[in-house]
């Protein structure tokens, strides 16, 4: 029912019966009190027993659990009043935290005269973090240096404790998490070698801390060589193993594929330590280890296994945002644009602010072949989030399918500077000064991508190219061979132009036979193409073998039929065969 006295103070009706006159005449009056008589004290309330205050911690705790902030914060306020306890006033500031009430929070931490303690200092600057100060947040936090290698240098002078010593054995190291807030605080603030150099500090502090080792692997911080003198320095327990293994896998996208099939298989025997002796279930099937090795099988040219191993992934978890990225990658190679805008369509309704979404919409575009809306699209990414690689890369690439070279390279310059351990970017404007026939710088690049990241086959090709383009035929067959060597699998068409490119090499060295070889290797996959035909052609041509010439010869101008150089050779090659068949009737 509506309160209708608005607040004030409800007025008994006057009774009309004498005896209840008479009783309320004998109460004494509230109001009057004889001079010098002293007002009765209210009872005190009865103190919380201790039985009583761990019930309610316990329902506190659960009320977290259940996600009830409202209750957790009202009874955690209620067991802090009445204990002071810092455990208590701690678990008050963690359900305002959760809450997301951070300035509370933060008031709460401030005043309880605590922030010795490290837990302490660590969510009130959590909570500087989400409110977004994060110069407050590097302050909460404390003065402390960092070396190049991640050694932290701060001058401990036993003034910081950490009450919680009994979860050691089960929780990440404090200071780890302390470490990795920092590098979030200086990432926020555009200082990226000093947010580099926390978050290497954090993953030292403690493996078991990913989310550190997943920021310097994602946004590229490290090259690869770092990368594994990184891995190489942290210090796993003996029942850590299967982290060893997986963090291995991850960041083996270019080796050999023995190499990183027995790392897998390493993975998949740790991972016996951890799993459970009834299910018998191990690593192998996990979502994370399927998205790695898709991404091992993307980078290796093998986009089919890769689409086939990503689209199992993503029935069984159509969210896992890793996986997502490398199945986009697979459907970009393999031209499924349908696949590319039903998944477009279905991150925008799920995901409208996250960037992966928005590059999605881009690749659509991309795949067939609108390059100005996905560059559109790709900007929109970058918009979001300015540290997603893809997109910045992504927008490069889509200014040089418009032969605009100037915006293609402002976006790989972009690229280079936000992400130091990426060779991408630098990869991509050798290409374009290829492309302007600018070889000199183009090897320069070349050369810069080939210290980030010397495992990549495809810079080895693209040093082949501008060597073939200076004449330097030898040094050519040398980078062109180095590059089918160092591909981490079999041979597959994304091969096929090293091949080809081979093939030109040792044709102008004369070297026919072998040439031809190549040529030969080159038609075996299904992307046939007219270099491979014409070279072929060409080659059969100087070698006087007019008649697979020109067989060869149709064949390239099956494919493209107003090609010039083919057409003047047959008909060269015609006239050829004809002297040649004359001479030998005249003989």
């Amino acid at each position: 029912m509506r309160d209708t006295n608005f607040g004030f103070p409800r007025v008994p009706p006057p009774s009309s019966s004498p005896a209840a006159a008479a009783a309320a005449a004998s109460q004494p009056s509230p109001k009057r009190r004889r001079v010098g008589e002293a007002a009765e004290e209210p009872p005190p309330p009865p103190e919380m027993r201790e039985e009583a205050l761990e019930r309610l911690r316990g329902v506190v705790r659960d009320s977290i659990g259940k996600h009830l902030y409202a209750s957790a914060i009202f009874l955690a306020d209620k067991v802090a009043a009445s204990t002071g306890d810092p455990a208590d006033v701690y678990m008050l500031a963690q359900a305002l935290f959760l809450g997301r009430h951070f300035r509370r929070a933060l008031h709460l931490l401030n005043n309880s005269r605590l922030l010795r303690d490290l837990r302490f200092r660590f969510l009130a600057a959590k909570c500087l973090e989400e409110l977004k100060e994060w110069h407050q947040c590097l302050l909460m936090l404390g003065d402390a240096k960092v070396d190049e290698h991640g050694k932290v240098l701060d001058q401990d002078d036993g003034s910081d404790i950490y009450f919680d010593k009994d979860a050691e054995d089960h929780e990440i190291n404090i200071k780890s998490a302390i470490c990795f807030l920092r590098g979030k605080a200086y990432e926020a603030l555009d200082n990226r070698d000093l947010a580099r150099q926390w978050y290497k500090a954090a993953i030292k502090a403690d493996p078991l801390c990913y989310e550190a080792l997943e920021c310097l692997v994602d946004n590229y911080m490290l090259t690869c060589e770092e990368e594994s003198e990184l891995l190489s320095s942290l210090q796993f327990r003996e029942e850590d193993g299967w982290l060893s293994a997986f963090y291995s896998c991850l960041i083996m996208k270019h080796e050999k594929e023995y190499v990183v099939e027995a790392k897998f298989k390493e993975l998949e025997r740790e991972s016996c330590s951890i799993s459970s002796s009834i299910s018998g279930e191990t690593l192998k099937n996990n979502t994370d280890v399927m998205a790695c090795k898709a991404e091992y099988y993307h980078q290796s040219g093998e986009y089919q296994k890769c689409w086939q191993l990503t689209s199992s992934l993503l029935e069984r978890d159509p969210f896992h945002l890793k996986g997502t990225l490398v199945h986009l990658a697979a459907a970009m190679e393999l031209g499924h644009s349908n696949d590319l805008y039903l998944l477009a369509c279905n991150l925008v309704k799920d995901y409208p602010q996250k960037a992966i979404s928005w590059f999605a919409v881009g690749c659509y575009y991309y795949c067939i072949k609108k390059y100005d809306q996905a560059r559109r699209y790709f900007g929109k990414a970058t918009g979001l989030d300015g540290t997603f690689p893809p997109a910045w890369i992504g927008t490069g690439i889509a200014y040089a399918a418009q032969e605009e070279g100037d915006q293609a390279m402002a976006a790989f310059r972009t690229a280079a500077r936000l992400f130091p351990g990426c060779h991408l970017p630098t990869l991509y404007m050798g290409m374009q000064y290829v492309r302007m026939h600018n070889f000199k710088l183009a090897e320069q690049f070349f050369t810069q991508a080939k210290s980030i990241c010397p495992s990549d086959p495809l810079i080895y090709n693209e040093l082949g190219v501008v060597a073939y383009n200076m004449k330097e035929y030898r040094k050519a067959v040398q980078l062109f061979e180095l590059t089918l060597d160092h591909t981490s699998s079999s041979l597959n068409e994304m091969w096929e132009p090293t091949l080809v490119n081979l093939g030109h090499a040792l044709r102008k060295l004369k070297e026919y036979q072998t040439a031809v070889s190549y040529y030969e290797k080159a038609l075996t996959f299904p992307t046939k193409s007219l270099s491979a035909f014409a070279g072929l052609a060409y080659t059969y041509h100087l070698m006087d073998n007019f008649e697979a010439a020109i067989n060869y010869y149709h064949k390239a101008l099956w494919l493209k039929p107003d090609d010039q150089f083919c057409t003047d050779m047959l008909t060269y090659a015609l006239e050829s065969s004809c002297h040649s068949t004359a001479r030998r009737s005249l003989v």
